[in-house]
C-alpha cells in the first residue's frame, strides 16, 4: 500500500513536469512565429524565478534564453542582452560541472562568446577563435548533437568572408544539423529552434543568389508553420521580389 503511494506520487510529480515542460515550449514557439517578444521575456522570467529546476529545466531555460539574447542584439538592446547573457553564463557554468551535458553546453558556449562579439566587435580577434573551438569541439564530443554544427555554421554565417567566413560552408553545416534533427519527429514539432534552421538555410541559399532553393525552404517553412509571420510577412515576399 505504501509502495503505491509513492509511485502514484512519482507519477503525479512526472506529469506535473511534463506539463509544465511542454506548457512552456508551447508559450515560446507562439512567441517566436508571432514575434511576440513580450511573452518569450514573460516565460523566461518566470521559469528563472522557479526555485526548485533540474538540470534539463536548466538546459530548456538556457536554450530560450539563448534566443532571446539573440533578438535583443538584433534589435539593438545591448543592455537587456547583457542581463540575459549574465544568466544564461551562470547556468552554462552549472551544466558544465555535470555530467553528460559537455556537447551541449560547448554549443552554448559557442553562441554565447558570439553574442559576446554582437555586443562589442573589438573582442572578435580575441574570443572569435574560442567561439569556432567550443563549436568544434561540440561536434566532437557528440556528433549527433545538431546544436554543434548549427553554432559552427552561425559562425561562418555571420563571419566576414575576409576573416575567413564561408556562406557556402555555413549552408552545410546547417544541412547536417537538419539531418540530423529530423531523425527525431517527435522533437522537432512546434520547435523554434528547428524553424529558426530551417530560415538560416533558407537566408543562405538567398546569400549565395540561389534564390530557387530559398524559395523552396520559404515554402517548407510556411508548410510547417504557415503562421510564421517573419517569412510570410518580410522575408518570404522579399524573395519573391528578387526572383522576380
Amino acid at each position: 500500500m505504501e509502495r503505491q503511494k509513492y509511485l502514484t506520487l512519482f507519477i503525479l510529480f512526472l506529469f506535473g513536469f511534463m506539463s509544465i515542460y511542454s506548457s512552456n515550449k508551447t508559450e515560446i514557439y507562439k512567441a517566436y512565429i508571432c514575434n511576440d517578444m513580450h511573452l518569450w521575456k514573460k516565460t523566461i522570467d518566470e521559469m528563472q524565478h522557479q526555485k526548485s529546476k533540474t538540470n534539463d529545466f536548466k538546459l530548456e531555460l538556457l536554450n530560450y534564453q539563448y534566443g532571446y539574447i539573440g533578438w535583443c542584439i538584433g534589435n539593438k538592446k545591448s543592455e537587456l542582452a547583457e542581463v540575459y547573457i549574465n544568466l544564461g553564463e551562470k547556468n552554462i557554468q552549472h551544466l558544465e560541472k555535470t555530467d553528460g551535458y559537455n556537447s551541449l553546453v560547448n554549443s552554448y558556449k559557442s553562441a554565447f562568446y558570439g553574442y559576446r562579439i554582437g555586443l562589442n566587435k573589438l573582442k572578435a580577434p580575441f574570443i572569435g577563435p574560442k567561439s569556432v573551438e567550443c563549436a568544434k569541439q561540440a561536434i566532437k564530443l557528440d556528433a549527433n548533437n545538431p546544436y554543434g554544427y548549427i553554432q559552427y555554421a552561425n559562425s561562418q554565417f555571420y563571419m566576414p568572408a575576409v576573416f575567413g567566413g564561408s556562406k557556402k560552408i555555413a549552408l552545410d553545416y546547417y544541412t547536417k544539423a537538419k539531418i540530423l534533427m529530423e531523425r527525431n519527429q517527435s522533437k522537432i514539432i512546434q520547435d523554434w529552434n528547428y524553424l529558426s534552421l530551417l530560415t538560416m538555410i533558407a537566408k543562405s541559399y538567398s546569400e549565395l543568389k540561389d534564390f530557387n532553393n530559398a524559395k523552396l525552404y520559404c515554402e517548407k517553412i510556411l508548410k510547417v508553420e504557415p503562421n510564421f509571420l517573419w517569412v510570410k510577412n518580410e522575408l518570404y515576399p522579399e524573395l519573391l521580389k528578387n526572383i522576380k
